[in-house]
């Protein structure tokens, strides 16, 4: 009996989202560490000029499941850093429809693991539709691809740059004082970019049959 062939490391890098905040900055943090990446785009000519020297940017749309076999060929590790809130209501059957096109494609095309950053939130009647749908995405990940997925849930994400962080900020700068209604009263716990940059990385040397969700804090609504 011969001994189960070793995974030979993250190999070829795909990643989705790379024109967000966290995929920005995640594609900045792999190449600095040498890794070879893909990124996947739905106009790469927008992306092309902004990508690191040595970056591959490909065409492609997770709405559309003829485009990812092409951008998913020889990837060992994908990162799955997508969401369709911009959709408006249509957006849970979107976040659904991508999730299931990305699966398939990653287990016709062999990847060995996907990473895939969704919400911070407990399960149950009063979970946002939004943050639902975050946590539906990562179990249709898994269905539909039959490959380990690494699923990473973060609550709010504060970073220079980010929408969240610059509300806060001109808030801050304008207002002496704030009369908020009731229903601003959500408990959140945020993580600094930095700190989920560093945990999307580490996810690489997971043990991709490890593949059960981390939480980046105390669940909230």
């Amino acid at each position: 009996m011969t001994d189960a062939p070793e995974d030979p490391g993250p190999g070829l890098i795909l990643l989705t989202g790379a024109t967000g905040y966290v995929g920005g900055r995640l594609l900045r943090a792999l190449a600095a560490r040498g890794h070879r990446v893909r990124c996947l785009a739905r106009r790469p000519e927008a992306l092309a000029a902004r990508v690191p020297a040595g970056t591959e940017v490909v065409p492609g749309d997770c709405l559309r499941r003829d485009t990812l076999d092409p951008a998913l060929a020889g990837v060992h590790t994908a990162y799955y850093l997508v969401h369709s809130m911009a959709a408006g209501a249509a957006f849970e059957e979107q976040d659904r429809l991508a999730a299931r096109n990305f699966g398939e494609a990653a287990r016709a095309a062999g990847v060995r693991k996907i990473v895939y950053l969704g919400g911070l939130g407990e399960a149950g009647a009063g979970l946002s539709a939004h943050l639902r749908s975050r946590q539906e995405t990562g179990d249709v990940l898994r269905s539909a691809s039959g490959v380990p997925v690494v699923e990473l849930r973060a609550s709010v994400v504060l970073g220079s740059g980010s929408l969240s962080f610059e509300l806060i900020r001109s808030l801050v700068e304008r207002l002496p004082a704030m009369i908020c209604p009731r229903w601003v009263e959500t408990k959140a716990q945020p993580i600094a970019i930095e700190d989920l940059v560093a945990y999307l990385l580490a996810a690489l040397d997971l043990d991709p049959g490890r593949g059960a969700p981390w939480r980046s804090a105390a669940p909230t609504r």
